[in-house]
């Protein structure tokens, strides 16, 4: 169980998140309140830090923000994170050939490194882990 101080921290953290999406959004207090279907002083609170929102909240501010679930849970704490997950998950899909494994990896590496992708379909890719099936 973590501290009162991690525990008051993390929140802060998923508050200060939430505001920064909803920012990224270019939407109002207000506005994703209404969308989420929350009162506006819940939201702020919340925002703030100053209230733990149930899971249910949580997915619906999602929705509002059209973000994952997911990424407000493991915000919150609820979740761990699974940061290979959609790594993983492109490396071993059947569907797709190497060079788009190898292209969508390049862009998912550099939206979540904050680069950008001058050639994605060309230049070096990052490798893919090993067990990938060939074509």
């Amino acid at each position: 169980m973590e501290p009162k101080d991690g525990a008051t921290a993390r929140l802060r953290e998923l508050g200060a998140f939430i505001r920064e999406q909803r920012s990224n959004a270019e939407m109002s207090l207000r506005g994703l309140a209404a969308k989420a279907g929350i009162s506006n002083p819940y939201l702020s609170q919340i925002e703030r830090g100053l209230r733990k929102p149930s899971a249910e909240i949580l997915q619906r501010v999602a929705q509002a923000l059209r973000i994952s679930a997911e990424t407000l849970y493991v915000q919150a704490g609820i979740l761990e994170e699974h940061s290979d997950d959609l790594a993983q998950r492109i490396s071993t899909d059947r569907e797709l050939t190497e060079p788009q494994k190898r292209v969508l990896l390049e862009v998912y590496e550099s939206l979540r490194s904050g680069t950008s992708v001058d050639n994605p379909a060309g230049g070096s890719a990052p490798d893919l882990p090993s067990g990938s099936r060939q074509r």
